[in-house]
């Protein structure tokens, strides 16, 4: 097992994002969830691995996946 694990940072532009939900059905690990104003939201971004689905899939462009460095993904 690797000890340092990659990890994501997944910026969503609610102006963009209609709540299709799109994004929720394809993410493997669930790392996303719609908000009570119907907007996608992180609900665990710790989970993300990176296969950008939630990217690829949004027709909207509202979501932008990012691997972030090893010296930020420690603090």
């Amino acid at each position: 097992m690797a000890t340092n694990p990659k990890r994501f940072s997944i910026a969503i532009n609610t102006a963009y994002c209609k709540g299709c939900e799109i994004c929720v059905q394809v993410c493997p690990k669930k790392v996303l969830t719609l908000d009570d104003r119907q907007k996608a939201r992180v609900r665990a971004a710790e989970l993300c691995i990176g296969c950008l689905n939630c990217e690829i899939y949004c027709p909207d462009f509202a979501i932008e996946v990012e691997e972030l460095e090893e010296a930020m993904a420690h603090v």
